[in-house]
């Protein structure tokens, strides 16, 4: 048996395409499941605690129920339209799921991993209330960026401790907030070194996850699991408090499974099952080491493999909402009438599923109309059709070579979904398509029926088998598109096994076939990417006067040094050359130019800009650059120029 898992939805937003690198390769991975004969239970639910949840809710004037029960409602809406089946999607807001975690964080108390301690923590005067995670902002600890009060956001992004964050200050009235004291509650995550050493040693999954759990074993902290909020699931020792979100949301696992099956006891306390979480990167840590201490602590069966995502880019650049390089799922893809598995199949193929994916409305265009129309959508309804105009029913016989070809198939297939290759497993579906083709086309079936119309059956025949075999095994990829073009053969593939590809029956009768897809026109995407182009630019095409553009401070400077800037994989520190002084200016710009091939370059920069810190090292000033898919080209001048020259 295998139970597996999907990260759950925060109830804080709607879906988007970056969610769907988790849920779809998940489902895919299920159907195959099933199909090779394993018994599997897939569950997932929404996150409907924590700070930002109840933050938001505010704003909007609503209560937190009915908040998070409108994006819960959406959540299902959309995994619907998309064939993402789960056998249960639950909300941690339910009865009985505040029941397990109260029960498994009692075993924790119980066992001696959870201890109190006094800690200072950001309180708003004016508010009157302590400021939990998101309610304060202030100043990172370690690299001295703009922080929030559970994570550095704009800087190192290392998770922050209650009381962690410096200059202190209320996210909801703006006032500076002082320090006071407080008992809270804390998870001993360092006694748990030695057994996470052995646990990842062991652990299945993505190299990415395991790579980046690796690299936190020897920094450990004991976690603050207790939080000052009215929403979340009560701490048995201090019901005034609540638990973290990261407490309670992964022992969603546990509680949604008690309503999937009545096996949940086997899977959870018994070990009697693989537990496999499909999980985005950002993610990895609380999956691969606090949520395994939890379980180990607390009795519970260990996860067996962590399978997480790369991240996902828009046209090019890095997923950001806030800065609108965002593609949201209901209200752009699905609204604009796109077939589901046209989704489906991008984001399992578009690359490994541990890289980064990049959506494009173009790319999109490109890998429907070249890849599953023309190669796979052409072969079966050309055959079909020429099946159903010229025979009605076919005796099958079926030569060894291709059934060899599509047992190769197969294999391919299973062994690329044992390793979660869902690229590899894709391609092999697009080859088998691409034979059948070549096949067709060779056999010249169209002129054997003039000479020979028993032979050009057996050619027919066979082509049928192969169009059978490709509706079977593509069915995990595009449930909806196969199951319509089954129904020319009456095929059932909600009944079918992989081996069932290599199945041959006695005879096959075949009704008139409707075309499984249709082709993406220029004009289907164009308003798709004119939203995108406008959220680029900023949302709003505004033009400015000429005495605006006159109060920026242009010029062309010279980098005289740049270096590295410690623990930052993308920031440089450059010294440049404006004309009247030397400035230093932090650039993100590591990734793409080594500070060797920079000093000496002529650049554009932005001299009278606020200055800023960037991991702790001050900036004064801005390089000016153009984002080409995802990289960085600096602007420079045509021709040798003075440093310190204004632009006009």
């Amino acid at each position: 048996m295998k139970l597996v898992t999907c990260g759950l939805p925060y109830a804080n937003g709607m879906l988007h395409v970056g969610h769907l690198r988790t849920y779809i390769p998940a489902d895919v991975y299920v159907r195959y499941l099933r199909m090779m004969g394993e018994e599997v239970v897939f569950i997932c639910g929404s996150d409907c605690h924590g700070t930002p949840i109840v933050v938001n809710a505010e704003k909007e004037g609503m209560k937190p129920e009915e908040f998070i029960e409108k994006y819960h409602e959406h959540f299902i809406r959309v995994f619907n339209a998309l064939d993402v089946k789960f056998d249960y999607f639950g909300k941690t807001t339910e009865e009985h799921h505040h029941e397990r975690t109260k029960e498994i964080v009692k075993r924790l108390i119980e066992n001696g991993y959870v201890y109190k301690k006094e800690i200072e923590l950001a309180y708003c005067e004016k508010c009157e209330r302590f400021l939990p995670d998101r309610y304060v902002e202030g100043i990172c600890p370690y690299c001295k960026s703009p922080a929030r009060g559970d994570e550095c956001d704009q800087g190192c992004g290392r998770h922050l401790e209650p009381g962690e964050i410096l200059e202190p200050k209320c996210k909801i009235c703006g006032n500076n907030a002082v320090f006071r004291k407080q008992t809270h509650y804390f998870f001993k995550l360092t006694a748990f070194e030695e057994f996470l050493r052995d646990y990842l040693s062991k652990l299945s999954g993505t190299e990415n996850a395991l790579n980046y759990a690796r690299e936190w074993i020897g920094n450990l902290k004991d976690w603050c699991i207790t939080r000052n909020l009215e929403w979340g699931v009560r701490f048995p020792l201090d019901e005034s408090l609540v638990l973290y979100v990261w407490v309670d949301a992964p022992i969603g696992y546990i509680s949604f499974t008690e309503k999937a099956t009545k096996d949940w006891k086997k899977i959870w306390l018994e070990g009697k099952a693989e537990i496999i979480h499909f999980i985005g990167l950002d993610i990895a840590y609380h999956h691969c080491i606090f949520w395994p201490a939890m379980l180990k602590g607390s009795g519970y069966s260990l996860p067996s493999a962590v399978v997480a995502s790369g991240m996902v880019k828009i046209e090019g650049k890095t997923f950001s909402k806030s800065r609108g390089y965002v593609v949201w799922v209901e209200d752009e893809y699905l609204k604009a009438g796109f077939n589901p598995d046209y989704l489906r199949y991008y984001i399992v193929n578009y690359t490994s599923h541990d890289k980064d994916l990049n959506f494009s409305w173009d790319v999109l265009k490109d890998k429907v109309n070249n890849e599953i129309i023309a190669t796979l959508g052409n072969f079966l309804f050309r055959i079909l059709s020429f099946a159903w105009k010229n025979f009605g029913k076919l005796e099958m016989e079926v030569e060894d070579r291709v059934l060899e070809r599509i047992k190769e198939t197969k294999e391919k297939i299973v062994n690329a979904i044992n390793k979660w290759e869902f690229k590899s497993a894709s391609d092999a579906i697009m080859e088998l398509a691409s034979f059948g083709n070549v096949y067709f086309q060779n056999s010249k079936a169209w002129e054997l029926l003039k000479s020979d119309k028993k032979k050009a059956m057996k050619v027919v025949a066979n082509c049928l088998q192969i169009a059978k075999a490709l509706m079977i095994l593509s069915y995990p990829v595009m449930p909806k598109s196969m199951e319509k073009v089954a129904m020319a053969i009456g095929l059932k593939l909600s009944n079918c096994s992989l081996q069932d590809a290599l199945k041959v029956d006695k005879e096959i009768e075949i009704k008139k076939p409707e075309l499984p897809f249709k082709k993406i026109e220029d004009e289907d995407i164009e308003p798709l990417k004119k939203i995108l182009v406008e959220r680029f630019s900023g949302k709003i095409n505004s033009e400015i006067a000429l005495e605006d553009f006159k109060k920026l401070d242009l010029r062309v400077g010279k980098i005289m040094s740049a270096e590295r800037i410690k623990n930052s994989k993308k920031l440089l520190k450059l010294i440049v050359d404006v004309g009247d002084e030397k400035r230093q200016i932090v650039a993100g710009l590591a990734e793409n130019y080594s500070p060797e091939e920079l000093i000496g370059k002529l650049v554009v920069v932005l001299v009278n800009l606020k200055s800023a810190k960037l991991m702790g090292v001050e900036s004064r000033g801005m390089i000016l650059a153009v984002d080409v898919a995802g990289k960085p080209i600096l602007l420079t001048p045509e021709k040798e120029v003075k440093a310190g020259e204004r632009i006009k």
